[in-house]
């Protein structure tokens, strides 16, 4: 990911920025990141989870890709690869708005674009800001690091299960399948 301003930037002044026809922006602590589309790989691996975890949740909430958020604050909007968000949540989203805070469970597939430093920088704004849950896969070790805002993570590798925030769980080899 790349810097693409060297001024910071409120959410209402990147809203104004015309759309990138080969990727998307965010907006990171004020500064415009460039996020360039995912290869196949990486989006296929992040609609795995998505479909496990929408036949796992049923009605009781919705997931979505490429979800765009604002955690916190008027410098903030990142998107992550994957969410889950309980029905109630979800439909509180205003039809032409944004939505505020951290989804439930935020979930990023790990690719060459990103670095350790934005994958820990996320994960704890995340955290800091309401999901019980931030997952990061890694497709190239076939493991998931899970993550809870009382500083709990735990690595789930191949036959193991990863405890989902709404309850039940998903056997790590069904996302790598």
């Amino acid at each position: 990911m790349a810097t693409t301003t060297s001024q910071l930037m409120t959410f209402e002044e990147f809203a104004k920025l015309p759309n990138h026809p080969g990727g998307h922006y965010e907006l990171h602590h004020g500064e415009v990141i460039f996020v360039p589309p995912p290869k196949h790989r990486h989006h296929r691996i992040q609609r795995r989870p998505l479909r496990l975890l929408e036949r796992a949740a049923g009605d009781a909430g919705e997931t979505s890709m490429e979800f765009g958020f604002r955690p916190l604050g008027e410098r903030e909007y990142w998107v992550a690869d994957a969410v889950y968000l309980p029905k109630g949540r979800w439909d509180a989203i205003p039809p032409e708005g944004i939505f505020t805070g951290s989804p439930d469970l935020v979930i990023e597939v790990l690719s060459p674009s990103n670095t350790a430093a934005e994958m820990r920088d996320k994960r704890k704004l995340c955290l800091e800001t309401g999901p019980p849950q931030f997952w990061l896969v890694d497709p190239d070790a076939r493991q998931v690091d899970v993550s809870t805002p009382d500083g709990h993570s735990v690595t789930c590798s191949s036959g193991q299960q990863i405890p989902l925030c709404f309850g039940g769980s998903l056997a790590v080899d069904e996302i790598f399948a």
